[in-house]
């Protein structure tokens, strides 16, 4: 090869230089981001930032041993942040920023002009989220669809659980930011869109008959009585909040009507253990009961170890209480508290297992469901068990010692204050 040509011509030496400047920027703007997540804690994944709280079980029992606790609402409601819809107020400042480049000529079709408009506009949405105010406000209920004067008391017990649980979160919350990706706070609410319904999973709690309502308020089946068990929980025909984008999920989160279900912590574990591990399961005895026993259970048979079977209540609580368990949590007996985070998502309405029905068949009047439509009251599965009640919970928790009984009080003690539960006899 000739000295001359090995010569770039004008054309690669201008090419050549554009990469390595588009290159150049790309690392600066990677290294900019990366030195703001040191100092505001925003990780690539996780970026809600961590607020560290100290919350003393011995500071919120007085909350607890409180014999008339007051039920009032924000004393200024005005000193609240903007609302979570004016955070997607980018997007709109963001095409008027575009419009305004064209017109002074800039060159808005350049790639790497789009890329900084991007991250821009990301850190401009971060910004504004960071500031938004947490817990959501919290709405009042639109009763004007109830006509029926019989859901006089209903509604009354209604008002003082939502009173109760926005108190207890004003008081001994301390959360002004959320404590975890936007995405997971919103991983176990359902959607469903033609009445405005937001619904938080929480199972064990009558959350599969639930989801048959929302199958039927869809439009995917005329009644909740022939919607199969693997249909509700394998079908994939209902949305979760989280499968929407930003501006979906602020939207939904600030109009529609939210509302969690929950249950006693004690019945709710043991209808747990019962569904799982008394009964044939094909993932939560080899995932579970093998790794249960295995650690456990002092000199094991292999076909315990090898099948995952036969875990004993007691087994169970030992690996509940374990720091290091052998495998991780599950959401059938996980904390309603980390389930649907009721101090930083507001729930506008409280139901309870206790009075599953009534508090169902109110909600469906008031969001304009179908006349016709009543909440099932059938088992979902094992119908002929009997069910989970307080007699039943005393017969698993009497094979267990005091200590242990008290350990599972308080892990759930959240539960118990959150949703004022009555404190076990132990």
């Amino acid at each position: 090869m000739q000295p001359s040509e090995m010569v770039m011509n004008p054309k690669q030496v201008f090419l050549s230089l554009l990469i390595f400047g588009v290159a150049g920027l790309l690392l600066f703007m990677y290294l900019q981001m990366w030195i703001e997540e040191q100092h505001t804690g925003w990780g690539s994944v996780n970026y809600l930032q961590p607020v560290p709280r100290i919350m003393t079980r011995e500071k919120i029992q007085e909350h607890n041993t409180d014999q008339n606790p007051k039920y009032h609402m924000p004393e200024d409601p005005k000193k609240r942040k903007e609302n979570l819809l004016d955070s997607i107020n980018y997007l709109t400042e963001t095409s008027h920023s575009q419009r305004e480049g064209q017109a002074l000529g800039k060159t808005t079709e350049s790639p790497t002009f789009k890329l900084i408009q991007k991250y821009q506009g990301t850190k401009t949405l971060f910004k504004k989220f960071r500031e938004m105010n947490w817990p959501l406000d919290i709405h009042p209920l639109n009763k004007s669809l109830v006509k029926d004067n019989k859901w006089r008391r209903t509604d009354e017990t209604q008002e003082k659980r939502r009173s109760f649980l926005q108190e207890f979160c004003k008081k001994y919350g301390g959360v002004s930011h959320p404590q975890s990706h936007l995405f997971h706070l919103v991983s176990r609410i359902y959607v469903e869109d033609k009445h405005k319904i937001l619904y938080c999973e929480v199972p064990k709690a009558g959350c599969s008959n639930w989801k048959r309502i929302l199958m039927v308020l869809n439009g995917l089946a005329p009644s909740a009585y022939n919607i199969s068990h693997d249909a509700v929980h394998y079908g994939k025909h209902l949305k979760k909040l989280d499968s929407f984008d930003l501006k979906g999920i602020y939207t939904r989160l600030n109009t529609y009507t939210k509302a969690v279900f929950v249950r006693d912590p004690m019945e709710r574990l043991v209808s747990a253990f019962r569904d799982k591990f008394e009964h044939p399961n094909s993932y939560y005895h080899p995932v579970f009961g093998k790794a249960i026993i295995k650690k456990y259970r002092p000199n094991a048979c292999e076909e315990a170890l090898n099948n995952g079977s036969g875990v004993t209540f007691k087994e169970f609580i030992h690996y509940l209480l374990d720091s290091h368990r052998p495998v991780g949590m599950d959401i059938h007996w996980e904390k309603v508290s980390k389930l649907c985070y009721p101090c930083l998502i507001n729930y506008d309405f409280v139901g309870k297992f206790e009075t599953l029905e009534e508090d169902a068949n109110y909600f469906l009047q008031m969001i304009g469901a179908p006349k016709e439509l009543k909440f099932p009251n059938f088992k979902d599965r094992h119908s002929s068990d009997e069910r989970t009640n307080a007699q039943v919970v005393r017969q698993y928790l009497k094979d267990l010692t005091r200590t242990e009984r008290q350990l599972i009080y308080d892990f759930y003690y959240l539960d118990y204050l959150m949703f004022n539960y009555t404190t076990p006899f132990l």
